[in-house]
This record gives structure tokens, C-alpha cells and sequence, in this order.
């Protein structure tokens, strides 16, 4: 129930994910409304079943008031189910700040991490991804925070990037050490105490370079580079489109070039691509884009059920504690 065009996206992507992939979803939020979407669209038969939650959390409610007000609301009863373990992972397109307030409240968080953080990939000029940390779920960061996202996104480029030796960076205004604001020159020293491959400072520009694997940042900075990434991205679309419709003449040449511009869509299109996992969190959390139509569901939903097959929560935890214990040895 949290999309801008809940909850169709929601039901499509789920008929979608379930034809698919294979997997079983259950549908939290009012119960009539979720049967009359599903028997609107003839999916009696799939295995979609329907948590009842007699409260929505919409985006204009903030964050401290949704978790003390609406203890039945769908994303509420959605994270139950995880932590109960009748699903094995959850996925939301709706409020950001409730989702990860109602995700640490009721699945905990992984000892010694401060704030969990939201992982976005990104495709990159060398055939290979970069992970950016965060995208939106912690607006104010303190030095530590981002030692930590620096920590949990070199894990996690490792096991969904297969990675073997990520580069990370924290982004800047300048490559030299000594540009940035407040924040990134005093997260600078951490970094570089840490067990990974600290690069120094990039630019935004590297998120698509390939020059780093791993690139932190706070929320607030990171949610603006995504969406100026997805306007572009559109826009770029857009242009290419049209330019080849009005350009190529011969039909040989404009399915050579449909085709080419087919993959480009599918490479840069956030929705294939689905959510953006809540890391930090014990348990499997993926919060999508509001405006997520039901491809970008049905691919949040298979992420969630990849993360949960490679058991990704317990391998970021165990990680987590071995790189806190070597840090603590070296600070010593």
C-alpha cells in the first residue's frame, strides 16, 4: 500500500513475481481491496496470499508518529511476517523514514551498527557496478555513520557484485584530500583506518566511471544523485528515442538500432533493477521507488528472494563483527 499507484503496481508486480520466478508472496493491506485486485486480474490460483492491515502509511506522515500511531499499518504487518518467519523478506514502495524505523523497531539491528543504510547500484563504463551508501535513509551522518556504510557496502559489493577486492571512496567535490565539506574530511581518518581498500575522495561523475566499487556518502547527498541519475537517464531515453524515429529509414538499420537502444533501457531503467536493500537490519528489506510501476515490484521482490537464498543479512552481520574487531584491535 505505499506506492503512488497502490495498490495495482503492488498486485501486478506480484502476479508478476510469482508467474516468474517462482516464489510465494504475501499481500499486506486491506483485505477486500487486495481480492477485488486480484480477481480483477484472474490470479485466484496463484500462490499470493493476503495479510490484513486496516492502516496505511502514507508519505506525508513522518516517521515517529507512523510507528507510535498505526501499529496495524501493511508495512507494519509485512515486517511481522519476517520477523515471525512466515516470509523471508519484505519489500516496500511506500514512506522511506517509516519503512526504516518499522524495519529496525520490529526485525532489530546488527549489533554495533548505529543506522542502517540503503545500497543503490549503479552500472558502470567497465561492465561492472558500483554500490552507493546512502541513498536516502539517513539525512544528517556523522563520521562514524559512514565508516560503518563504507563497512556494510564493501560487504555487500562482495557478495551481490562478487567483487573480490572492492575500491571504496567517499564522495567529494574534488579527488585531492583536502576539498569536501566538514563531513567528509573528518570521516576521511576512519575510513582509512578501516580493513578495506579506502581510495581517497571521488566525484560524482565515478558513480558511473567504474573508478570505485563502493562510494559513501549521507542520505541527503545520495538520494539527490539518484534522482538527478534517474532524470537524466529518462531524458537521455527520451532523446535517443526520438532521434531514431525521426532519423533511421531503412528497417534493417532501425531494428539494429531498436535493439541497441532496447539494451541501453534495460541497463540504465531503475526498475529492473527493483528496490534498494535496507542494510544494517537483521532480516531482508528492500524499499523501491514511489513511483514503482509493477517491473520494478516484480524485480524488487526477486532481489529480495536472491538476498534471502545467499542468506545475505547473516553474512553481512558475521562480516560486520570481524571488521569491528579488527578496528577496535587497531585502534587500540
Amino acid at each position: 500500500m505505499g506506492s503512488d499507484h497502490c495498490p495495482a503496481s503492488e498486485v501486478e508486480g506480484a502476479i508478476e513475481a510469482v508467474s516468474q520466478y517462482g516464489v510465494r508472496v504475501l499481500l499486506a493491506g486491506p483485505e477486500e481491496r487486495l481480492r477485488a485486485e486480484l480477481a480483477q486480474r484472474g490470479a485466484g490460483s496463484l500462490p499470493i496470499e493476503i495479510l490484513h492491515a486496516d492502516e496505511v502509511i502514507t508519505m506525508e506522515d513522518s516517521a515517529s508518529s507512523a510507528l507510535r500511531k498505526k501499529t496495524n499499518a501493511s508495512i507494519r504487518v509485512a515486517a511481522r511476517a519476517v520477523r515471525d518467519g512466515r516470509a523471508q523478506g519484505v519489500v516496500s514502495a511506500g514512506n522511506t523514514g517509516a519503512c526504516m524505523a518499522i524495519a529496525k523497531t520490529v526485525l532489530g539491528v546488527v549489533p554495533g551498527v548505529k543506522r542502517p543504510a540503503l545500497a543503490q547500484v549503479f552500472p558502470t563504463l567497465e561492465a561492472s557496478w558500483s554500490v552507493l551508501m546512502d541513498v536516502g535513509a539517513n539525512v544528517d551522518c556523522t563520521p562514524e555513520m559512514l565508516a560503518q556504510f563504507a563497512l556494510m557496502g564493501e560487504i555487500y559489493s562482495k557478495i551481490i557484485c562478487h567483487c573480490p577486492s572492492p575500491r571504496v571512496g567517499i564522495l567529494s567535490i574534488g579527488e585531492e584530500e583536502h576539498k569536501g565539506n566538514e563531513l567528509t574530511k573528518l570521516t576521511t581518518p576512519l575510513l582509512k583506518e578501516l580493513p578495506v581498500r579506502f581510495i581517497g575522495n571521488v566525484e560524482g561523475r565515478d558513480l558511473y566511471s567504474g573508478a570505485a566499487d563502493v562510494i559513501v556518502c549521507d542520505g541527503f547527498t545520495g538520494n539527490v544523485a539518484l534522482k538527478v541519475s534517474e532524470g537524466l537517464v529518462a531524458a537521455i531515453r527520451q532523446i535517443l528515442k526520438e532521434s531514431l524515429e525521426k532519423t533511421l529509414q531503412r528497417k534493417i538499420g532501425y531494428v539494429l538500432a531498436k535493439n541497441a537502444f532496447e539494451d541501453f533501457r534495460k541497463r540504465v531503467d531503475y526498475t529492473e533493477y527493483g528496490g534498494a536493500p535496507l542494510l544494517g537490519v537483521k532480516g531482508v528489506c528492500l524499499i523501491c521507488h514511489g513511483r514503482s510501476n509493477a517491473n520494478a515490484i516484480k524485480n524488487a521482490v526477486r532481489v529480495a528472494a536472491e538476498l534471502s537464498q545467499d542468506n545475505v543479512s547473516a553474512r553481512i552481520e558475521a562480516a560486520m563483527h570481524e571488521s569491528f574487531a579488527a578496528l577496535n584491535a587497531a585502534s587500540v
